[in-house]
């Protein structure tokens, strides 16, 4: 009889209740809460959970892991109830005050600063809808367009639930315009409000007081982002700015200190920071206490923009600049300066460098003095001799023009090979060529780095959990030979790129290495004995957070756009075909991401940008915790590592090697037009460890094909039997002589 009870009480259990899709996420999001965390839970995979998640088809568990996730969700919902919609109740307001409009709301809701402070706030957002909204219409509003506070739209996709917080009801940042002489302050979500400011400094006032910007910090110890205020070329035309910078303004990178606006924020005690008022200005009052006063502006006029990681976001109208910067700010962060600021902002905003802590004696906050665990800190290191770039201080005792060799100088960098087509390839028909998604991202994740000083230790035994820098002789590394898993496997060894050099060359003495590419010699079946090294005993996993807000940004992304993260190879090969094309704006933000990805990575070795420095001189990136050189090449290393490793794998299992590769891109000799005609897929699976069509990062998708005969007609036309046919896999124009060094 137990048995039988036992049996029915499974039966019931596996049809448990569950909350909409909708509803699984915001739970999750609240308590903080990742796919992996609740997929190592439930003993699931990570796209099991997404799919569950999934609001256009979600799947519904079912067994033991049904009724262990219908547990999770309902102890998740006592502990972050709903949010009601708000009802008022009592006195009846004042004719002159606007009420809540209780019928449709507009598509494009006005308010004035006023109404903005008397009226009360909608009811918060309970979850964010699967696809980001467009605004109504492009158009601005007229004078006749309502100014009664509509209910406002929800939250771009990818918003996390319990995001809502009163001191930002109205987002992140906004973008200000002028039209008819009305200022207008465009909004995400389609929310317009009024600017009663009429000069630079009112208008900081305004957005401090009662425009309720800004987003919520990322993490415990932060602090919350600043509003953002974008300027319209009419805008800066209304408030005393130029619409371009001059020529001499331009190499400066702001306007000059004399300007009339510049005094006016003088005046009115706001101060600017050392790189002045230029693209991306940061005005503020010194903070007292926890009363922070800042606010951001960006000018894309003044080409704060760049069309290099922006596209065509400068040219935008108000509206939907302000949808294209509010889903990156929503999804990454609000805009902090370039797309390579915003990404290194976004490693410290994720792990602020201090903490606050309680005074035992008078009880008030105050700052540690201890940094906060697994964060940079607040001070920058020096960091070892062999990472530093030419022209550092540590280098200064160094006569002029030396030129450091391997054995001297930390060369981690990613790929730039090619090399001759075989006979055999040149009777194929095509070169296609692979893309991975996101590289250096996934580089980053899992990735232990320093998080302190460099120590100098001789004859330390390697050890591939310690991040460091490793002078070692990997010469007798023979690629003909290696190790696969734990199998000894015999490849081509000429037709391959060596993993240890950019350029694919084999080492022919000791060199310095990052851990990963000293840890991937000993994967390959082949000791290796450190002369010395610069290791860091204080490490950890710095990245992870970066990576997870940077991936997710991404996959949201392109899911709105049609790409999702489980489609089957060949519709992904579909969806991808023109994708950009069904939503450009989401077009944007997707090329802002990656950009963020791989300018945030180049801003841990910034180099100096004029202001009169010599070499041997200190330069401002230095004074950053965040100059990080060594974490950069860790990064790098283990991207241009994971790209081999799939190599390898390819080869040992088709016998098919790459004759090209350019950073993230890799260039394949084939029979047909596609991936699917050389990649080996079995009933829709891929090799285990190699090349796997998909979204996520680290998988790859098409980035072009072209015939071989183009690529023998342009090694032929520039006399260069190794150029790097990668550089043109994507549409066939080679744009300068690329002679194959």
């Amino acid at each position: 009889m137990s048995e039988m009870f036992d049996a029915v009480d499974a039966l019931v259990a596996s049809r448990s209740a569950l909350p909409s899709a909708e509803e699984r996420k915001r739970l999750r999001v609240a308590h903080g809460l990742t796919l992996d965390d609740v997929a190592g839970a439930l003993h699931v995979r990570r796209a099991t959970v997404s799919a569950w998640e999934s609001t256009k088809k979600p799947t519904e568990p079912r067994g033991p892991e049904r009724e262990a996730y219908a547990r999770l969700l309902k102890q998740l919902a006592e502990l972050y109830p709903a949010p009601v919609p708000a009802t008022f109740t009592g006195t009846p307001a004042p004719a002159e005050t606007p009420t809540l409009s209780t019928g449709p709301a507009p598509e494009t809701a006005v308010m004035t600063a006023t109404e903005n402070t008397q009226t009360p706030a909608p009811a918060p957002v309970a979850a964010a809808p699967a696809a980001v909204p467009r605004p109504a219409s492009t158009t601005r509003p007229t004078s006749s367009t309502s100014r009664r506070p509509g209910a406002k739209k929800a939250a771009p996709a990818g918003t996390p639930a319990g995001d809502t917080d009163p001191r930002f009801e109205n987002g992140p940042l906004a973008v200000v315009d002028v039209e008819d002489g009305q200022v207008l302050a465009y909004c995400t979500g389609g929310l317009v409000l009024d600017v009663p400011a009429k000069s630079l400094p009112s208008l900081v006032d305004w957005t401090l007081r009662e425009a309720k910007l800004g987003q919520p910090k990322l993490s415990g110890p932060g602090r919350p982002a600043d509003p953002l205020i974008v300027l319209t070329e009419a805008a800066c035309e209304r408030y005393g700015l130029p619409v371009a910078l001059t020529a001499e303004e331009k190499d400066a990178g702001r306007i000059p200190e004399g300007h009339k606006v510049v005094k006016q924020l003088v005046r009115a005690e706001w101060k600017l920071t050392k790189r002045g008022f230029g693209p991306w200005a940061r005005i503020y009052r010194p903070a007292k206490g926890s009363d922070r006063q800042c606010v951001q502006l960006c000018i894309p006029s003044w080409n704060a923009l760049d069309a290099r990681f922006w596209g065509d976001a400068a040219q935008l109208p108000p509206a939907e600049l302000a949808r294209v910067l509010g889903v990156y700010a929503s999804r990454v962060m609000t805009p902090r300066g370039s797309t390579a600021v915003t990404g290194l902002e976004l490693m410290t905003a994720l792990h602020p460098p201090t903490h606050a802590v309680r005074d035992e004696e008078t009880g008030v906050l105050r700052q540690a003095e201890t940094k906060t665990p697994g964060s940079l800190g607040k001070d920058p290191v020096d960091c070892a001799p062999c990472e530093a770039p030419d022209g550092h201080p540590l280098l200064a005792d160094l006569p002029r023009f030396t030129v450091r060799g391997p054995d001297q100088k930390l060369f981690e960098e990613a790929y730039d090979w090619a090399r001759p087509m075989t006979d055999a390839e040149c009777t194929l028909r095509y070169l296609v060529g692979l893309d991975v998604n996101m590289a250096f991202a996934a580089g980053a994740n899992g990735l232990n780095v320093g998080l302190g000083e460099p120590t100098h230790v001789k004859g330390l035994a390697f050890d591939p959990k310690l991040p460091g820098s490793w002078l070692v002789d990997l010469s007798h590394v023979d690629l003909s030979k290696v190790k696969v898993g734990k199998e000894w496997v015999e490849l081509d060894g000429s037709l391959l790129p060596s993993p240890f050099t950019p350029k694919g060359d084999r080492p022919t003495g000791p060199a310095w290495y990052a851990t990963p590419t000293v840890a991937y010699a000993q994967e390959l079946g082949y000791d290796v004995a450190p002369i010395e090294a610069w290791v860091r005993y204080e490490n950890g996993r710095y990245l992870d957070g970066w990576y997870a807000r940077l991936r997710d940004a991404y996959l949201a992304t392109m899911a709105d756009l049609g790409v999702d993260a489980d489609l089957a190879p060949a519709d992904f090969l579909t969806a991808m075909d023109r994708y950009k094309e069904r939503d450009p704006e989401l077009g944007i933000v997707v090329s802002a991401i990656k950009a963020t990805v791989k300018g945030g990575l180049g801003k841990l070795r910034e180099r100096p940008r004029g202001e009169g420095w010599r070499p041997g001189e200190r330069w401002r990136a230095l004074e950053r915790p965040t100059w990080r050189p060594d974490i950069r090449a860790a990064v790098i290393s283990r991207t241009r590592i994971n790209l081999h490793r799939k190599i390898v794998k390819h080869a040992a299992f088709t016998g098919q090697y790459p004759i090209a590769i350019l950073s993230d891109c890799v260039v394949y000799a084939s029979s047909g037009p596609s991936p699917l005609d050389f990649l080996p897929y079995r009933e829709g699976k891929p090799l285990p460890g190699g090349f796997k069509l998909g979204i996520n990062p680290g998988l790859v998708k098409h980035e072009g094909t072209q015939d071989v005969l183009w690529g023998e007609e342009v090694r032929e036309r520039f006399n260069a039997p190794e150029l790097n046919l990668a550089r043109s896999i994507k549409d066939g124009t080679v744009t300068d002589a690329d002679n194959g060094e």
